[in-house]
């Protein structure tokens, strides 16, 4: 019951954190019945291919050996050299078949996913060996599902090799009287259309159990509100210590802007909410802002400025352009060249006059 009722927290679907986590450990959604229905169509494949010649080639073999049996010497190591001929000759003749059956089960795997090396699904496990958990297995909705779908695919397959072989009824009551080599040919057709049937049928098993294994496997992994909100917090920190750590950059840039304020050709403002502090010298390709700040910062701006013989000069509209515009430590846009010239210029007259 709890864990049904945890199972319906989960309503939200799984991030892509949790999904690759999932990946690392070896959980991913694979089907057997795709694997199978690879393995089939190899096999039957390899049986079109390769069957003429595998045939062709026992048959020879088989003859020739027959034929000389009577040479054969009647001791330990003769027998056991004319078996390892037999067992040669058949590994010969089955080696292209076996083959291409076992690349085709590694690629269906490869395709539903690329294999994952994880050391922790090589670690024993209780549960694994405990009775408990084994019944649960047993007696879970997973496991009635998997006998539903073993005895559904037994009922399909019956009746799809019934209906073909029903149709050749006929000639499977000839077959019992005809020489193995003459009925070799009519054998092999039989065979690739009950192959063939198969194949029919598991293709619709094979699709509908990868949707069903996938669509089992994203439920697994959903997730509650709460665990979205735990991942966030280990993602992107705890909001209390970002909004620490923001406060504490905003201070030290504040402490360096003010310290910059000193160094500062002029202080462009809005006698009361804006203040950008600019530096120019002989050489620069543009002014620099040194800092910038609204309401109480353009305030300790023109203190600082007052208290280092800084000139002050108010424009109102080009202190508002300049704030919106350039960031601390960068050159001014090119739009601001001409009226940020003609306050610095207005400032060097003022300090020549000084003079």
């Amino acid at each position: 019951m709890a864990e049904g009722a945890e199972q319906e927290d989960k309503t939200e679907e799984p991030t892509p954190r949790r999904i690759d986590q999932a990946i690392e450990r070896g959980d991913v959604a694979k089907s057997i019945e795709v694997n199978t229905f690879a393995i089939l169509g190899a096999f039957t494949l390899a049986l079109v291919v390769a069957a003429p010649t595998i045939a062709t080639d026992l048959v020879r073999g088989l003859t020739a050996f027959l034929a000389n049996a009577h040479e054969v010497p009647d001791g330990p190591g003769s027998m056991a050299a004319a078996a390892r001929g037999g067992l040669l000759l058949w590994l010969k003749a089955v080696a292209v078949p076996v083959g291409l059956v076992a690349v085709a089960g590694l690629a269906a795997g490869y395709l539903q996913h690329p294999p994952v090396f994880n050391a922790e699904a090589l670690m024993p496990k209780f549960e694994r060996i405990s009775p408990m958990a084994g019944a649960k297995r047993l007696m879970g909705i997973e496991a009635l599902f998997q006998f539903g779908k073993g005895l559904a695919k037994m009922i399909a397959v019956g009746v799809v090799g019934g209906a073909i072989l029903w149709r050749d009824r006929d000639r499977l009551e000839v077959f019992v009287r005809l020489d193995p080599a003459a009925c070799l040919s009519a054998v092999l057709s039989l065979s690739l259309k009950l192959l063939a049937g198969m194949l029919a049928v598991h293709v619709v098993i094979a699709g509908a159990d990868y949707l069903y294994a996938r669509l089992r496997w994203r439920g697994r992994l959903r997730m509650s509100k709460e665990e979205i909100k735990q991942e966030m917090k280990e993602s992107d920190g705890n909001p209390e210590v970002k909004g620490k750590l923001k406060q504490l950059r905003m201070a030290r840039s504040k402490k360096r802007m003010m310290a910059a304020v000193p160094s500062a050709t002029v202080i462009v403002t809005n006698p009361t909410h804006y203040a950008v502090a600019l530096r120019y010298e002989p050489g620069m390709v543009a002014p620099l802002c040194v800092a910038k700040g609204v309401d109480a910062v353009a305030l300790r701006i023109r203190e600082v400025a007052r208290a280092n013989d800084v000139a002050i000069v108010e424009n109102p509209p080009l202190a508002r352009a300049l704030h919106a515009t350039v960031e601390v430590d960068r050159e001014i846009p090119a739009e601001h060249y001409r009226a940020v010239a003609e306050v610095i210029g207005f400032v060097m007259r003022l300090r020549r006059r000084a003079a």
